[in-house]
């Protein structure tokens, strides 16, 4: 299982951007691509944000390259502190309930805003 240490793929203890989310991201798709196992550990990281999450691992629930199914089975999510947990759950949720109704809400939001 190849291990992914968020706090040396981003050079800090600080997970809130989402450009380093997308750096996570890439260095995530990459191992994925291989179909190997991975374990992100957030060890040492002692700020997190959604904004973080949804870059660095939110996309992975669009379904276009990742199934649900495989995500189980090849990633895994290590040392997070107990208070940053919900977190996850709101991200994974939310990415995939946006990616079910991507449509519908884009035509939400252009009609909110264009009339």
């Amino acid at each position: 299982m190849e291990n992914l240490n968020i706090a040396a793929i981003i050079g800090g203890n600080i997970a809130v951007s989402t450009s380093d989310g997308e750096i996570v991201f890439s260095n995530l798709s990459k191992q994925l691509n291989k179909k190997e196992k991975i374990s992100l550990d957030f060890a040492k990281i002692s700020i997190l944000t959604t904004a973080f999450l949804n870059a660095a691992i939110g996309q992975l629930y669009s379904g276009n390259t990742y199934p649900a199914s495989f995500l189980n089975e090849h990633l895994k999510i290590i040392n997070v502190r107990d208070i940053d947990k919900p977190l996850f759950s709101l991200v994974i949720n939310r990415a995939k309930e946006y990616y079910q109704n991507k449509k519908n809400l884009e035509e939400s939001v252009n009609t909110a805003f264009h009339g």
